[in-house]
């Protein structure tokens, strides 16, 4: 009886959350508190599929749900991002009958990484991927060590890993497995000798503690990595590899015979997509499947955004605050780019669940990037843009060529009355819809 009232009260309360816009994860809550181990009582598909990580998640499962849709599998998954237990609750019961079958071919889960063992205390994922561990949202998370801690539990023996080879941290989930899958992307020409960011979490073997050496990086502690002392090393054969990557002109070669026009030249986006490439191939799908889906892929989920204001081309470019590694990324896809442009840098809120005034963080991303020639001006917006604006006071960026705008509004006004340059915000999730609450009725 409590399982079939559970499973009610999350779909009746889901439905009323669509209609109101929210309800993602309290249909959830108010589930597990009828029956505690609810998702012990429901049937799953074969695959249950988790991906967890610091970056990069959202998109990584988008895609794969898009790619095994294509493939002809049903697919259901979190599509809302509430990737905590609640938010796991509301997606697996939301799907279910009423007696708790999920009618479905793959269970696709988007995890918080420090929830993982709560969200699969009761069931346990066929295979799991995990994209990368960074220094995230410390006031919340603490170090990434620490939350390596938090996800381990949700390893479980019988569960494939699909694990990034190039991230020590996440590599380590590895050690003493046989049923461990890795990608990785191979030396580039953008690969460099040196780490590149305000801090190096690469310098020492998670491990043993000892100095540990690269031969590249790609950004910041990711690259190829061996440790002096103990043996420790990124995997010397990677299963899924990125075999060629020129950013430049958005072509990406995945094990040397599948290429892909990248409709985001970033970074991010080719682990995100070696991370979906490797889970799919693990579960049947064609290298040429794959290409089909991915190929000029635009993500839907609100990442990446272009749009319109008066004159301007924009780009909204979505970063997690609190975490210098994804702003840093957008940073460079700003400094790579060779029109005039501007860019607007928003921090009006730290975070949508908790409230703090630390801005810390600010600076440990690399502003200076925005030095170059094709960066006209840079605004910056919200409440913290005095923040914002002692923090470039310490860059090498041109004080003339920085405006304060802290009101969004005033800034998009100011924006769309003068010039025709390109537009990259950057900004993060919550302050996302306030930018775009300006520019709605122009979005393309």
């Amino acid at each position: 009886m409590r399982k079939f009232l559970a499973i009610l009260v999350c779909k009746l309360g889901r439905f009323v959350g669509r209609l109101i816009g929210k309800g993602s994860s309290m249909p959830g809550k108010f589930a597990l508190k009828i029956c505690p181990d609810i998702l012990s009582r429901v049937q799953l598909p074969r695959y249950i599929i988790a991906v967890s990580g610091s970056n990069g998640k959202t998109s990584t499962v988008e895609m794969i749900a898009a790619i095994l849709r294509a493939d002809g599998k049903t697919v259901v998954y979190n599509e809302e991002g509430s990737n905590q237990t609640e938010g796991v609750t509301t997606a697996v019961l939301t799907h279910s009958t009423m007696g708790g079958v999920v009618k479905a071919d793959v269970l696709l889960l988007e995890s918080d990484e420090r929830y993982a063992a709560r969200s699969f205390r009761f069931f346990h994922p066929t295979h799991f991927v995990v994209t990368n561990l960074y220094r995230d949202q410390l006031t919340r998370n603490g170090h990434p060590e620490w939350v390596f801690d938090a996800l381990k539990p949700a390893m479980f023996p019988e569960t494939r890993l699909i694990l990034n080879a190039d991230d020590p941290l996440s590599a380590c989930f590895g050690a003493g497995r046989d049923n461990v899958r890795w990608f990785g992307l191979n030396r580039c020409d953008f690969s460099t000798t040196e780490p590149s960011g305000a801090y190096h979490d690469g310098a020492y073997c998670p491990i043993c503690k000892s100095p540990m050496k690269y031969t590249y990086y790609h950004f910041n502690h990711i690259g190829s990595y061996y440790c002096t002392e103990c043996g420790f090393r990124r995997p010397v054969m990677v299963d899924y590899a990125a075999t060629q990557l020129d950013l430049e002109q958005g072509v990406l070669t995945l094990d040397g015979k599948l290429t892909i026009h990248l409709a985001f030249r970033s970074i991010y986006n080719v682990y995100n997509i070696l991370a979906a490439y490797a889970l799919c191939r693990e579960c049947g799908v064609s290298s040429a499947r794959i290409g089909e889906v991915v190929n000029n892929y635009i993500l839907k989920n609100g990442r990446m955004v272009r749009f319109l204001l008066g004159a301007h081309h924009g780009v909204l470019l979505t970063s997690k605050h609190e975490n210098s590694i994804a702003y840093d990324t957008n940073l460079r896809y700003v400094r790579s780019t060779q029109d005039p442009c501007t860019v607007v840098i928003i921090v009006d809120a730290v975070s949508r669940k908790y409230y703090t005034s630390e801005t810390s963080w600010l600076w440990d991303i690399d502003f200076g990037l925005l030095n170059c020639p094709h960066v006209e001006r840079v605004l910056l917006c919200g409440q913290y843009a005095s923040d914002l604006a002692v923090r470039f006071s310490f860059t090498d960026v041109p004080q003339e060529r920085i405006e304060l705008h802290p009101d969004i509004t005033e800034a998009c006004q100011s924006l769309k009355d003068r010039g025709a340059e390109d537009v990259y915000v950057l900004t993060c999730f919550s302050d996302r819809d306030k930018l775009l609450s300006q520019v709605e009725k122009e979005a393309v």
